[in-house]
Order: C-alpha cells, then structure tokens, then sequence
C-alpha cells in the first residue's frame, strides 16, 4: 500500500472497561460501594488526545448492554469517534474493580475481561481504507495480550498504518497475568514495538523485555529494531530519550506534592509525547508536556481525570 491521504488524526484499538472504584481505602472485598468510571490503556490516550483537540476514531468491540452503552456514551462525550466501535449482543463488556489508596501505592485492580466481546475481535474487523486514513496510530501490548486473535489484529494493524505512511506510537504497557508465560510476551511485545516509529517503554519493563539495565541501553535496543524514537519514562526522575537524528537526553521529572493514584501515569505520558510530536515540537519540548500531564494525572482518583484540555496545556505553557 503506498501512503495515502490522511482524513483524521489519531487511530486507536483497544478495549474499554467498565471501571469500579472503591469508595474506601483497604481490601477490595470490604468496600461496600463503588464509583463508575471508563478504563483502558488506548481508551486513555484517546481521551487525552481528543481534549487537546485532536481527531480520534477508536475501534473496538464492545457487548450491546448496560456497561457497553455507557462505555460509548463516555467516549463521545468526550468527542472520541466511535463509529467502528462494534456492538455485539452475543457478547459481554468487560470490567474492573480497583481499590483505592491513600499512601501513593499502586491500588489493588481486579480484572474481570476473559472472553470479553473485545478479545474476540480478529483481522477481519479492521476497515483498512479508514485505518489507511489515520495521520497516526497509538498502539499499547494490552490489547494484543487479551487472546491470539487480538493478538493477531494488532500486527494488522501496525503493518497498515506503516504501509500507508502513518507514524505509530507504541507503549508496552506489560500485563504479565495475560500473558501464558514471560518468553512470549517478551517476543511478541518487542516484535510489535519493532514496526513502530517512536516506543515508549518504563524503565522497569524496559529491562524486563531487552535485558537491559539502563535507560540508555533500553532506547538503543528500540532504536537498533528500528524506532526513530524512544523515549523511557523514569517516574519521579523523568524520562530518557534517545532520537535517530536528534540525539539524547534527559528531561527531569515534574514535582508532585501527594501522589494519589498511579494508574493512568503511562497513559498520560504518552498522550503528551504524541500530542507534543503533532503539534510539531521538539522532542525535549514533547517530553517536557509528557512528564507534566503524567504528574497531573497522579494527583487524581481515576485513571483519566487529571488529562488536560488544549485551554489548561496552554495556560501551563506547553
């Protein structure tokens, strides 16, 4: 396919949770009431990207019922596109409970997806000429975790975007328990990460899939598959990233006063990277707007309440 003339701005597949959070801190099995809320890793970013003003079409599969409804109303009322997101009666929406914390730890998640409308989507549910249109693609390895065939939707997807020109982002966003065994996740993650153009590992996954210890060696095992950039996000320390032509460097983390819910930091970090990159600035210039949207979104209870809109970047100045 030779590139062809791109109609939106951002295309991204994945599923989208139901999100159940915990209306006190402790065991999950002793909260006795739970906020509604929307979960998923491109489900995020899409949310993120479209409040900065960007054209997002998501693509999914959801079940027709109560928690799949919301779920879509969500994304559009977020002004997320969502004419190929799929409603299938025959199936179910899946869901999560996450506990809540008071002490800037991980909270407890509870996944409830297995056999979900989502990870019974296959190479046949993509549009290719409206993928082929997309200016960009953001990819995570959580959907291609979910089964074999989301697995296999996922490379189709990656080889479209690459084939009609597009940019792809991809974030490895490891969920291990998803996985049948290590090994594979390792092969199949990287395998995905090498049709990307610009791969955003964290510095602990980072050494998990490549071995390696550093965020230099990270970013160059990326870039030696063929990345034009790679960025590796280092918390509180900030990000490393490592450019084709640009060079290196680091970018200092942005101070946070009380971490409230981690969940969601990845996401928002990469939200800015994409967000900073289409808006045409530098990549020390992205980054700076990736680590300050991914400290925003650990002050917030949610996993999407702290991405802000194109108004707020601004008045912050990035």
């Amino acid at each position: 396919m030779t590139p062809v003339a791109k109609t939106y701005d951002i295309a991204v597949f994945g599923e989208a949770m139901l999100l159940l959070i915990a209306d006190r801190p402790g065991p999950l099995e002793l909260a006795e009431a739970f906020t509604k809320r929307i979960a998923g890793a491109e489900i995020n970013v899409a949310t993120g990207l479209s409040r900065l003003g960007f054209n997002v079409h998501w693509a999914s599969r959801l079940g027709a019922d109560s928690m799949g409804r919301y779920l879509v109303n969500q994304m559009r009322g977020e002004g997320v596109n969502c004419d190929h997101v799929t409603m299938d009666a025959a199936q179910r929406t899946g869901f999560q409970f996450k506990g809540r914390v008071d002490d800037g730890s991980d909270p407890a998640v509870e996944y409830h997806r297995k056999g979900s409308a989502a990870s019974l989507m296959t190479p046949d549910d993509i549009d290719a000429s409206w993928l082929a249109g997309a200016r960009h693609l953001h990819a995570t390895g959580v959907f291609p975790a979910i089964s074999a065939t989301a697995l296999a939707t996922a490379r189709r997807t990656l080889q479209i975007a690459r084939d009609s020109g597009s940019t792809i982002s991809f974030d490895p966003n490891l969920r291990p328990t998803l996985w049948p065994d290590e090994a594979t996740m390792r092969r199949e993650i990287n395998a995905l990460a090498a049709g990307a153009d610009w791969v955003l590992p964290g510095l602990a996954e980072g050494e998990l899939l490549t071995g390696h210890k550093t965020p230099e060696a990270i970013a160059r095992f990326y870039r030696d598959q063929g990345a034009s950039l790679v960025v590796v996000k280092l918390g509180a320390d900030g990000a490393y990233y490592d450019h084709a032509t640009l060079g290196c460097g680091r970018v200092p983390g942005w101070p946070v006063d009380k971490v409230v819910d981690t969940v969601g930091a990845g996401d928002a970090f990469a939200v800015g990277v994409i967000s900073g990159l289409l808006d045409g600035r530098t990549v020390p210039e992205a980054v700076e707007r990736a680590c300050w949207i991914g400290a925003r979104q650990v002050q917030v209870l949610g996993d999407s309440e702290g991405l802000p809109t194109r108004a707020e970047l601004q008045a912050a100045g990035y």
